[in-house]
């Protein structure tokens, strides 16, 4: 680093994303990216969009909100587009949290809240898993500050019903709890009918996973108006052209492409459960996953072990090193083919290893 950098944030510790190797082809698990394409739909208005990128893009996203809208079942004025909801979630730090309103989330969960919060200054209270590893909402309703959950979690995958994050939205309405709903689609049930109940509820959403837009960085936000309105605030404030006129487009072709959507989220359901059975018959213990990424360790060998084993072999894992996790890797849900390369490649280290 400079000697220009400022004391605040020559301590802060970046987010670490998963690894995008260049040295050779992978069976690339390790990034809860789809293993399908967008849909067709998505590509062709994306690249009608190419000769008009002279000019800004629409920075209300117009088209696309009205679309996220009907998707929904929302008002327009209830929605935010956002670059990733990376993005969503860091505007919510700056508008809700401060020194005196710290942000609380659970202790292993997706990093990025640790580092949003360190970026913007607010004190943070992580509140343990419990030893299922599922979300301590009693623990979390205990809390003050603004509430981050995200449903499933990451790397457990574990979920919350509705009418949980329901209770916990519910005891106490002069907080806001913001719920991540990156891995929804894959099983999980959604807290965006609760945000016309509640007006302390934000709800955040991707186009990364189900969608297949990880490349586009898309995101968006739902919750009350006078909610949303405070995030526009600080989007006007920061970048009004926060998402390009190639991604909105894709945006709105993927929203309109609803059967391939559906189609693939049941695809990637199906061989998450084949993976899952072939895992526990191997001797694998995992977690009741409802996201598009398992989550297992095995007592025949260490999680570090064999993710880099597995990497040797070229199938790439994602390893944490936390001292709960460390026996752990999170395993993204590929194609079929794919699985079966990974379920073969672990039998072999097994084997090795025996």
């Amino acid at each position: 680093m400079s000697r220009f950098l400022t004391d605040r944030y020559k301590v802060l510790k970046p987010y670490t994303p998963g690894e995008q190797p260049q040295d050779k082809k992978y069976v690339k698990l390790n990034t809860n990216e789809s293993p399908y394409p967008p849909s067709k739909t998505a590509m062709r208005l994306a690249a009608e969009e190419l000769e008009r990128l002279k000019l800004y893009p629409d920075p209300d996203c117009t088209r696309l909100t009205r679309e996220l809208a009907v998707t929904y079942g929302v008002s327009e004025d209830e929605l935010i587009v956002t670059n990733g909801s990376d993005e969503v979630l860091n505007f919510a730090f700056m508008a809700f949290c401060d020194e005196r309103t710290p942000a609380v989330f659970p202790d292993i969960t997706y990093g990025f809240y640790r580092v949003f919060a360190d970026l913007n200054g607010v004190p943070y209270r992580e509140i343990p898993l419990l030893s299922d590893f599922s979300v301590d909402r009693e623990g979390m309703k205990a809390e003050r500050g603004v509430l981050f959950i995200a449903n499933p979690n990451a790397p457990t995958g574990i979920a919350l019903s509705a009418s949980e994050i329901e209770d916990i939205v519910a005891c106490n309405r002069e907080r806001v709890v913001v719920v991540d709903e990156a891995y929804v689609d894959f099983g999980a049930e959604s807290a965006v009918p609760l945000t016309k109940k509640y007006d302390n509820l934000l709800v955040t959403m991707t186009f990364s996973k189900s969608r297949s837009m990880a490349g586009a960085r898309l995101g968006f936000g739902i919750g009350c108006r006078d909610l949303i309105s405070d995030l526009v605030r600080i989007k006007y404030s920061t970048n009004p052209y926060n998402v390009n006129r190639m991604t909105a487009a894709a945006g709105v072709g993927a929203l309109l492409d609803a059967d391939y959507f559906c189609e693939n989220c049941r695809q990637i359901i199906e061989t998450r459960e084949w993976t899952a059975r072939e895992l526990a018959a191997l001797g694998f213990d995992l977690t009741p996953t409802r996201a598009n990424f398992l989550f297992a360790k095995s007592d025949k060998i260490g999680g570090e072990e064999l993710y880099l084993a597995l990497r040797e072999r070229g199938v790439l894992v994602r390893h944490f090193s936390g001292e709960r996790i460390k026996e752990y890797n999170r395993i993204t849900v590929g194609s079929m083919a794919e699985m079966q390369i990974f379920i073969d490649k672990t039998k072999e280290i097994l084997e090795v290893n025996r």
